[in-house]
């Protein structure tokens, strides 16, 4: 829980000026801590990593490169947007780092997908769907919260904290796109295994709600937080969002779920 407080406080203070230039939205920090909060959701999923499903996550890499390249340059089908701030490398306006922000999102989404809906996740008509909800959901709160952090911005802004709707209907599009592939590449009740073996299989998405969620009430975003509410709503259903442990009374566990 303390990685996501840190970097919650940092993101805040650099951009309310409270940390030097050179410190403030580094674009090396950034990446590290990104990566840092990513290890249990690696963990968890390393035993399923064959030639297969590596090769379908490189692919899914450079599909995240390429939809964001025309992003970026044409404005389809996000919506015209920019970069604020560097996140880590960018190659043509790119960051480098991108499937690392973007893919564990989509993963976080499918596990907790499996999750809520237990012995209904045999069904892929369910299954899909869910998993696709939960990625703009995610986005729903992430979004908001990059834009008023200046990350990126919107050219003609939009209803939904300065974000328009195309960029969800662009977000429906990828996080489609990224799920089918995980779907077909995965075997989902391998996953669900993983998810019975691994108690940490979901604390990436507990440390994106504690970061996220504090970022947009920060800046009285009040959807997002009902969305992040939402998120924690979720976890909590699966015993994932360890509340014992927060609160420090010593009899905190994240239980297993079954």
């Amino acid at each position: 829980m303390l990685a996501p407080l840190i970097g919650a406080a940092s993101l805040l203070a650099g951009a309310r000026g409270f940390l030097p230039a050179w410190l403030a939205f580094s674009p090396a920090l950034l990446v590290f801590g990104t990566a840092m909060l990513r290890f249990p959701l690696a963990a968890a999923i390393a035993p399923e990593l064959d030639r297969r499903a590596l090769a379908v996550l490189a692919a899914l890499c450079g599909y995240t490169y390429l939809i964001e390249h025309v992003g970026v340059t044409t404005g389809w089908p996000y919506g015209a947007f920019s970069y604020g701030v560097e996140l880590g490398p960018m190659v043509a306006g790119v960051p480098l780092a991108l499937p690392l922000f973007f893919l564990p999102l989509v993963l976080n989404a499918y596990f907790l997908a499996l999750a809520l809906l237990g012995e209904r996740a045999r069904a892929p008509h369910l299954r899909l769907p869910a998993a696709v909800g939960l990625v703009l959901l995610v986005d729903c709160v992430l979004d908001p919260g990059a834009v008023a952090l200046g990350f990126w911005s919107y050219a003609d802004g939009g209803l939904y904290y300065g974000i328009p709707l195309s960029n969800y209907l662009g977000w429906a599009l990828s996080g489609s796109v990224a799920v089918v592939a995980l779907d077909v590449t995965f075997d989902h009740r391998a996953l669900r295994a993983r998810l019975d073996a691994c108690s940490f299989a979901l604390d990436d998405l507990v440390s994106f709600v504690v970061l996220w969620g504090l970022v947009n009430l920060a800046y009285a975003n009040w959807v997002p937080v009902l969305c992040t509410a939402a998120l924690v709503c979720g976890l909590l259903a699966t015993d994932r969002f360890d509340l014992a442990l927060a609160r420090g009374d010593g009899e905190g566990g994240v239980r297993e779920w079954g």
